[in-house]
């Protein structure tokens, strides 16, 4: 598997390796693109890869690295 990271939809910075919320990670490292989908392959979200914490900050992005066991959705639905 591919490491790097990802935006979710909350503006929160996650692991391509722990997405969390039973979620899994495609990666195209050329295309630098990650696709989040469920176990049985339901495309949720779509995003940028981002090789290092550093290219993240690189990109203009302030967002908090959060751990797989960190919901996704707003802090107000869980």
């Amino acid at each position: 598997m591919s490491s790097g990271y990802f935006i979710d939809w909350d503006g929160n910075v996650r692991s391509v390796t722990d997405p969390g919320g039973g979620y899994r990670c495609e990666v195209d490292t050329a295309a630098r693109y990650v696709a989040i989908a469920t176990p049985v392959g339901t495309l949720v979200h779509e995003a940028t890869l981002y090789r290092s914490l550093e290219d993240v900050a690189r990109a203009g992005m302030k967002a908090s690295l959060v751990p797989g066991s960190q919901p996704w959705g707003e802090r107000n639905d869980w």
